[in-house]
């Protein structure tokens, strides 16, 4: 309850104190990211779908350069009608959000005809501009792979004079630096030139048949849609060919789970031509599937498979169990193309006219074609794309240590990229001048006082939102993609009504298993969930994949229906919950509990 108004409300960005350690938390990001005094009268939750953790300095770029590109998309070309953009601010290192609605009737007309031309274009053309867009993808990744970090030599190359290019290798330091940060930015307008039309086409099925069906689910509107093949799942069925190919060629006794996975690949080597044959297909597999990274491509820290083999070699070898078994790896594709069938007759047959079968259709129809890439295009950006950018920010940071500015190549992720910049300017003029760069005094004492700071966030629990509850949540995709709802604000707002026992939220996949709860807060740690457990975590990743193989079930803390982590679960045949809020926090490793995916609970048992 607000004290001055009397409203219901969450805490105000302004009554949020620094955390202690960490007073000066506000210095790792620019300036437009800090709440604002009028940002007090707004309503605002935590983005812990995508950003579950503190913020690097650097790795903000992950959260203004991706809003840039919705609100690009949603608020100025395809002009949304009941939508602008996001904005989101940091508060003690946590990126909250809020989106801009149109409530005007006389603007939301206005904005609709420009939308209906617009959307129409590409909903009309959709395989031929998608062909496109994949190929404008490949490039940008090219390019990216491409890219040159120029080494800095005491002399530069002969070639520089013979061929009288009339550049030194120094001025390349900063323009490939400025051409990273812009392919990246370039990436995210790809990212969301495709995707909210395709979210859009599924919301305007959702609302027909929440009109049509009053008492349908949105579980069952989701399955109306289920079954789909995507890239998401091509990294995970590429590990399933090598499990079955270390069977066949008898080396499948080298992979144990746990095991570290350089010393398996060593014993797999030792095996003679049948080792190199398997190795061969792995090398193959490796780019671009194993361009995962084991987050949702938002943290420099979350590595990818490449770089961290631990995800998919504790896949491999529950894999391999069951190819000795004889037992199928494939996911149920068939079953959930069935029960999408048999659903989908259902409810037709409910409806009352021809006009609204064909308009039921017509809308199902649509979102078919366009559902496919709400998932293949994070392949491409979150996880491909993202996975090489990141390293080639590497490679700058590296020529910043080898200059004695840093410590660490890996200290460049402390510094926001405006102020990688300026130290990459300090190596150029120390290398033109022949002096040493400025920057170990200045920037190193700023990376130790950060690195110390965000230790301190760490800890600090992050309210679910801030600001006046509002009177009622009516955007459906709050609800699809991050389970926000009247109910859900009511449980956030009031946890003294909680049943301790039993956690609440969204019935994502249906099913209802018992087990014991392995509970990870950090991405990282995937590699500790052992067969049998049931997953317990802030949010899923499409990574996550060949996890999904081992557990019985998932539940998270925030997620909607339509959230990545319901449609793995969905396509994977597991129950799962999503949306509970507090599932982390309320229920630790090794406790027996019951998940019920028709229903949406949680029952803790133990």
């Amino acid at each position: 309850m607000d004290a001055k108004t009397g409203a219901r409300s969450f805490p105000l960005p302004s009554q949020i104190e620094s955390v202690p350690g960490a007073g000066d938390w506000q210095s790792m990001y620019p300036y437009y990211s800090r709440f604002q005094p009028e940002d007090d009268g707004r309503f605002w939750f935590y983005n812990s779908m995508h950003f579950p953790e503190v913020m690097p300095a650097f790795d903000i770029l992950t959260a203004e350069v991706p809003y840039t590109g919705l609100g690009a998309f949603t608020t100025r070309v395809f002009a949304f009608p009941t939508t602008l953009g996001v904005e989101f601010r940091v508060l003690n290192g946590r990126v909250y959000i809020t989106a801009n609605a149109v409530s005007d009737p006389g603007e939301i007309g206005r904005r609709l005809e420009i939308f209906q031309q617009r959307a129409s274009h590409y909903y009309e053309n959709w395989d031929r501009l998608y062909a496109e867009w994949r190929t404008r993808m490949d490039t940008l990744i090219r390019d990216i792979s491409e890219l040159r970090v120029p080494p800095l030599p005491e002399f530069d190359d002969l070639e520089v004079v013979l061929e009288a290019r009339g550049i030194g290798q120094n001025h390349y330091l900063r323009e490939n630096f400025h051409r990273a940060i812009e392919m990246f930015s370039k990436m995210w307008h790809y990212h969301f030139e495709f995707l909210m039309l395709g979210y859009g086409a599924y919301v305007v099925f959702f609302q027909f048949c929440k009109k049509a069906f009053p008492e349908i689910s949105d579980q069952t509107i989701s399955r109306m849609v289920a079954g789909v093949d995507t890239l998401m799942f091509r990294p995970d069925e590429e590990l399933k060919k090598l499990a079955r190919l270390a069977v066949e060629c008898g080396v499948d006794d080298a992979f144990v789970e746990g095991a570290d996975p350089k010393r398996t690949l060593a014993a797999v080597g030792a095996r003679g031509e049948a080792g190199r044959r398997w190795l061969a297909a792995f090398e193959a597999a490796r780019d671009p599937w194993f361009h995962m990274s084991t987050g949702d491509g938002f943290y420099h820290h979350h590595r990818s498979w490449n770089d961290d083999l631990s995800v998919p070699f504790a896949a491999l070898p529950g894999y391999m169990q069951m190819v000795r078994r004889g037992e199928s790896l494939a996911r149920p594709t068939e079953r959930l193309k069935a029960e999408r069938g048999r659903i989908i007759g259902e409810y037709r047959e409910l409806l009352g006219s021809d006009e609204e079968r064909a308009a039921f259709d017509q809308m199902l129809g649509l979102c078919q074609v366009v559902f496919p890439f709400v998932e293949d295009h994070k392949f491409y950006c979150e996880h491909w794309f993202t996975t090489l950018f990141f390293d080639k920010i590497r490679q700058f940071g590296a020529v910043l240590c080898e200059q004695g500015v840093l410590e660490d190549g890996e200290d460049i992720f402390h510094l926001h990229y405006g102020e990688a910049e300026q130290a990459l300017v300090d190596v150029m003029l120390a290398w033109a001048g022949g002096g040493k760069p400025h920057g170990a005094r200045h920037w190193r004492p700023i990376i130790a006082e950060r690195k110390r700071m965000l230790a301190a966030l760490e800890n600090w629990q992050a309210p679910p939102a801030l600001g006046p509850i509002p009177e009622s949540i009516e955007d459906p995709a709050l609800q699809m993609l991050w389970g926000i709802t009247n109910e859900t604000l009511q449980t956030w707002s009031a946890p003294e009504l909680v049943d301790e026992g039993e956690l609440r939220g969204f019935a994502a996949s249906p099913g209802i298993v018992e087990g014991v709860a392995r509970v990870l807060r950090d991405v990282n740690d995937i590699s500790q969930v052992r067969a049998g457990e049931i997953l317990v975590c802030p949010v899923t990743a499409p990574s996550w994949g060949p996890v999904f193989t081992k557990i019985k079930a998932a539940v998270a803390d925030i997620g909607g229906t339509m959230s990545h982590a319901a449609i793995v679960a969905r396509e994977y045949g597991l129950p799962a919950v999503v949306g509970t809020g507090s599932a982390t926090k309320r229920i630790r490793t090794g406790q027996r509990i019951r998940v019920d995916g028709d229903r949406g609970i949680v029952r803790v048992l133990d």
